[in-house]
């Protein structure tokens, strides 16, 4: 039942308009109760929504003070990391530096790939990895800053409590990449093998291809990524994705292509002066279809025989009017040499004789002359090994290469590589000489003019005469040659036992003669003046030593 309460004190007019308003009430709603506790209540809520309302205002103004105290702040706000590394209340140039010493570690270390417990080590740099440190820290930098002042606000609150960790950008070389997975498939012993072929002679020997793993590059490219940009980072080997393949078939066709050559031949032009050397060819020495029947039964290799095309005019068949100027020549005399000697001098002069280079090429005399055997037509005759004097095949040739030194010095070419010999010789003044023996040592020289030169070498009356063909240049040199004996080089007396003589009697097996020292220099002269002097060579000549025999 619903009470009514009133003040005693109140006026009768007052009570009247009280007693009609309940009355109003109670038609209005029989269930209202006038009580005191609903305006207690009321009270409550009123006082804590004020509360509540004040607490948001005071903390709207801390945190919009706070916000544009962060506005003005340089440094990132808190709860902000980048690939696990906290940069909160950082500056950006702090947080590169605290980023980049923790990333930077990661490019100096070894990335470790495994394979069949085989391990393979590579360093990032050696992919040009890298990370976009920048772009990562200025995002950092951006939170609280980005939008109005209860954006930042809110962004500012959100990161205190719901921490934000952001990623770094990474980049490599993909064409680094894949060279060294090519490296490491290459390396493996269960790795595919394709076919191949090399030319061994005169045949060309095809090796067939094996069955085997091979790296799935892109999943290896992924799992590199993933590692260098892991939160947690660490060293442990990466297991190399692989697949197994089978090889190529051989492709006969492809490789005939690509073995072919045609033969070129040699010809030269006036106008301008051009000489275009010849080369030779190469094909199958038989049908590519008899090469397709080899292939067809099954083997580890194949050998297809190979022959050599030859041009009709090779580049020593051009003749001397493609080289019209005389650049040099030097004379020499075997006139006291025996018959097998002057065969030597002769054959060695032919050999050389007619060869052509074109610019930058180089000369080799053992190259060209060949290995000194009588199947090759050369005579035992007296030559200087390991500082004797002996006989062996070819004795003499050294004549030729140093003949051939001193034309060449003189046409102003570029020696390469040049020995002076044991002992003095008698016919090129001292230290203008140039020793050979096959295999070692060899007489080189370039072609270091711009345009071929022809090397013409005669015999005739016992005289060897070697010149130098070519094209003059715009500014010519006059080329001189000097040398001098700049000391000598005693010999000694060496003693041996002759059992045929009597005690205290002696025999003189073998005289003696001093050695020297040389020195040797090119000059340079224009319009005969000298305009260099170039040191060629310091030389030394062992002495021959006085060997006396005595009885015993």
């Amino acid at each position: 039942m619903n009470a009514i309460l009133y003040n005693s004190d109140t006026s009768s007019t007052d009570t009247e308009e009280v007693f009609e308003e309940a009355k109003q009430i109670i038609e209005n709603n029989s269930d209202t109760t006038f009580e005191k506790t609903p305006k207690k209540k009321n009270t409550k809520w009123i006082v804590i929504s004020i509360c509540v309302i004040v607490f948001l205002i005071i903390l709207g103004i801390l945190s919009t003070i706070f916000a544009l105290l962060n506005v003005n702040s340089d440094k990132i706000i808190s709860g902000v990391s980048i690939l696990g590394i906290d940069v909160s209340n950082l500056t950006q140039e702090e947080a590169t530096a605290k980023i980049s010493e923790s990333l930077n570690s990661r490019l100096e270390t070894n990335l470790v790939f495994s394979h069949n417990e085989i391990l393979y080590n590579v360093l990032p740099s050696q992919l040009e990895c890298s990370y976009d440190i920048s772009k990562a820290v200025t995002e950092a930098y951006s939170y609280g800053r980005n939008g109005n002042i209860f954006q930042n606000n809110f962004d500012i609150i959100n990161k205190l409590i719901n921490k934000v960790d952001l990623s770094v950008d990474f980049a490599y070389n993909d064409d680094l990449c894949n060279s060294i997975i090519e490296q490491m498939n290459s390396n493996f012993e269960d790795g595919l093998k394709q076919y191949s072929y090399t030319i061994d002679g005169n045949n060309l020997v095809i090796t067939a291809g094996k069955t085997g793993n091979v790296i799935i590059a892109d999943e290896l490219k992924n799992l590199i990524v993933e590692k260098l940009t892991a939160i947690t980072y660490n060293t442990d080997s990466i297991e190399i994705p692989v697949k197994e393949v089978s090889p190529d078939a051989i492709d006969i066709d492809k490789i005939h292509s690509e073995i072919y050559k045609e033969a070129t031949d040699a010809y030269f032009t006036t106008d301008p002066y051009a000489v275009y050397p010849s080369s030779n060819g190469l094909d199958f020495d038989i049908s590519v279809d008899e090469a397709k029947a080899m292939i067809a039964t099954p083997s580890e290799t194949y050998a297809i025989p190979l022959k050599t095309l030859y041009p009709n005019v090779s580049t020593n068949d051009i003749g001397r009017e493609a080289f019209p100027d005389l650049l040099s020549t030097y004379s020499t005399s075997y006139a006291s040499s025996n018959a097998n000697r002057s065969t030597n001098i002769a054959l060695a002069a032919s050999k050389i004789n007619g060869t052509v280079l074109m610019p930058g090429e180089e000369f080799s005399f053992n190259g060209t002359v060949g290995k000194r055997t009588a199947a090759a037509g050369f005579k035992t005759a007296t030559v200087y090994s390991n500082g004797q004097v002996t006989t062996d095949y070819g004795g003499g040739i050294c004549q030729v290469s140093s003949t051939l030194y001193n034309s060449v010095l003189k046409a102003n070419l570029e020696i390469t590589n040049r020995v002076n010999h044991t002992f003095t010789v008698g016919y090129v003044p001292i230290g203008l000489d140039a020793t050979v023996s096959w295999g070692s040592p060899d007489f080189k020289f370039k072609n270091s003019r711009s345009y071929p030169v022809k090397i013409v070498a005669t015999t005739s009356n016992k005289r060897l005469t070697i010149s130098v063909y070519g094209l003059k240049e715009d500014v010519e040199y006059e080329v001189e040659l000097v040398s001098y004996r700049t000391g000598t080089v005693p010999y000694s007396t060496v003693y041996t036992t002759d059992s045929s003589l009597a005690k205290g009697q002696t025999r003189v097996v073998q005289s003696g003669s001093n050695g020297a020292t040389s020195e040797a220099y090119k000059i340079l002269k224009l319009n005969g003046k000298e305009v260099s002097r170039t040191l060629l060579s310091r030389d030394r000549y062992s002495p021959h030593n006085q060997i006396i025999a005595r009885g015993n």
